[in-house]
């Protein structure tokens, strides 16, 4: 808990209210209460003043949109894609590396920099989340107007995540390679109490289960933390970083006392167009290990049930997730939007389904964040499977696989050589579903077909 004064005598600085209110225009504002949770939203910030009237209120942080509207308060929840896109004048690309261990979101936000250099762009900010992560900016004048004859500002959040695939791909040798020249497999595994099967890959070091880029998270009214914003968790003030400062960054520096306005996140320099390599790049870039999206196939007798598929079919990693859960409540949201939708469920089953869950949790998200995927679900052309049961980034990864008979793997889930005779939760649904029926006894006077 940050202490009424601390907070005051930082949101008290004109500098600081005057950074954070130039942060805010054009976007969609939410403001933090701390134990009080979130006041209303959409919100805004016009004028310093408003921020440190906010505090004296108990505000503790604030936190904006990536994305650029004509009017923020015309957002409400429930807005179809079509009206999101009228309001939109634009977003700018944020990228979040979220790691605990701050050394490496060091080594990744010094490599994101320079790929971002390298692809031409110049006009990009830094800044640290204030806990153990570093937010990376480009502002929305960079990017190319139209990009394969599609409006630019239309494709969000689907440009934000192709970039982000991108470059991960792009680094990820490399920062696996950096990780390692500081540290032996045995000192990260030491440090990080993983366990050595957790960071390899095809039998090399993966350098992204130590940290991830946010690729999947990225969605429409996705809020981040303001530059100049306290963090509750660590007390610390998220701080913008020189690009040089990155790997000589100390937390010290977000002590709020030892704070000085110095460096812009989003750059007011106007560099038009200087971005458009690097978003063409990532609309032709389809890396080898991207996110799963398997279509379904009719031609192997896979189709959309006609009707929702029961509860009682779900095989255990969903039914482990249904009951709630501590940590992925955000990779668990892809996996049930797809899920269910692949088993016949409806977008009003679905989003009943996803409030309930919600509920569950132990520190439910927040609702605009799930809607906002199921909106962005139902956007799509293509009807995808979740990831299937080997895809260790999620049912293995989030500890919800627990395999029964019917899953039928041969060895531990964490363990390198996990194969489950099943692929895919939908496959164990439907099989179950389907051996179901043949067992049941008809009614009396009914024919055996």
């Amino acid at each position: 808990m940050i202490h009424l004064s601390t907070l005051l005598k930082h949101y008290k600085r004109r500098e600081i209210c005057e950074e954070i209110v130039a942060a805010a225009q054009d976007r969609e504002v939410a403001v933090n209460f701390g134990d009080r949770g979130y006041g209303k939203r959409p919100d805004v910030l016009n004028h310093p003043n408003d921020v440190l009237e906010f505090a004296k209120r108990g505000a503790t942080s604030f936190h904006c949109s990536e994305e650029l509207w004509h009017n923020p308060l015309q957002l409400a929840a429930g807005l179809r894609k079509q009206d999101l896109d009228e309001l939109r004048k634009g977003w700018d690309l944020v990228l979040d590396i979220d790691c605990t261990w701050l050394e490496y979101s060091q080594l990744a936000a010094d490599l994101l920099v320079h790929a971002l250099k390298y692809h031409g762009i110049e006009n990009l900010g830094l800044k640290f989340s204030g806990n153990h992560g570093f937010h990376i900016a480009v502002p929305f004048a960079s990017l190319p107007e139209k990009v394969n004859n599609q409006e630019t500002r239309l494709l969000f959040p689907d440009g934000s995540r192709k970039i982000a695939v991108y470059l991960q791909e792009m680094i990820r040798k490399h920062l696996a390679s950096r990780i390692l020249e500081q540290e032996n497999i045995s000192q990260i595994l030491e440090k990080t109490k993983m366990k050595k099967e957790e960071l390899m890959r095809q039998g090399e070091f993966n350098p992204f289960s130590l940290l991830k880029i946010d690729t999947v998270l990225i969605s429409s009214r996705h809020l981040y933390r303001m530059p100049y914003s306290f963090n509750e968790k660590s007390g610390l003030v998220s701080i913008p970083v020189h690009q040089k400062k990155i790997l000589n960054f100390e937390k010290s520096w977000a002590v709020a006392d030892r704070v000085a306005v110095e460096y812009d996140f989003l750059s007011k320099k106007n560099n038009p167009g200087e971005a458009t390599k690097l978003l063409v790049q990532a609309f032709d870039f389809h890396p080898p290990q991207q996110e799963e999206k398997v279509s379904l196939r009719k031609k192997e007798n896979f189709a959309i049930p006609l009707s929702a598929v029961p509860e009682s079919y779900f095989p255990p990693c969903i039914q482990n997730i249904s009951k709630g859960l501590q940590d992925g409540k955000k990779r668990a949201v892809l996996v049930l939007i797809n899920f269910l939708s692949s088993l016949g469920w409806n977008h009003e089953q679905i989003e009943a389904y996803l409030k309930e869950w919600n509920q569950r949790n132990p520190e439910p998200l927040r609702e605009q964040y799930y809607l906002g995927q199921l909106r962005y679900h139902q956007s799509q052309k293509k009807q995808a499977l979740p990831p299937n049961c080997k895809n260790k980034g999620y049912m293995v990864g989030m500890g919800v696989c627990t395999p029964d008979t019917m899953c039928g793997a041969n060895s531990d889930p964490g363990a390198e050589q996990f194969s489950p005779r099943i692929k895919n939760p939908v496959s164990y649904a439907l099989k179950k579903q389907r051996l179901t029926n043949l067992t049941k006894k008809p009614k009396k006077g009914t024919a055996v077909k």
